[in-house]
């Protein structure tokens, strides 16, 4: 088998059906378009959606919910991930993205409070959970929210 000669596996490929080209091709004269009608014509195409001029679904349908201005998005951190970083250290929004707990400084950073802590640390984040900050306290470390 080489490139020249490969052709397609029997059966897997059809002919395209040529129409308009005559009555003795079996699809001449409406060109399996039908007799008249808005499909028989010319840019006889309907939009989807369409009715035939009945209020849409998409338009009879209420619309719900919305999106706050004011949302803020955080990248979150559970206090168990905190565990890479040795007694003492200051943990903030660049410390997690060097050590890859974080992807970006664009997101406030949130820290919850999934996993244990055993060492004391400094941490500074946008906020905390209440179980987030009982376990750093009780591991000796202390909170700092930025505002």
């Amino acid at each position: 088998m080489e490139l020249n000669n490969l052709r397609p596996s029997i059966g897997s490929t059809k002919n395209r059906k040529r129409i308009g080209r005559g009555t003795g091709s079996g699809h001449g004269k409406t060109a399996t378009k039908g007799h008249k009608g808005q499909k028989a014509r010319s840019g006889g195409s309907i939009k989807a959606g369409f009715e035939g001029g009945q209020m849409p679904l998409q338009r009879r349908l209420p619309k719900r919910g919305f999106t706050p201005l004011d949302r803020v998005e955080y990248a979150i951190v559970n206090v168990g991930q905190l565990d890479i970083y040795e007694a003492g250290a200051v943990v903030d929004t660049e410390s997690l993205i060097t050590n890859g707990l974080i992807k970006s400084a664009r997101l406030a950073v949130k820290i919850l409070g999934n996993g244990d802590l055993g060492r004391s640390l400094k941490i500074s984040a946008h906020k905390f959970s209440q179980s987030a900050k009982d376990k750093i306290v009780a591991a000796g470390g202390t909170v700092e929210e930025i505002v």
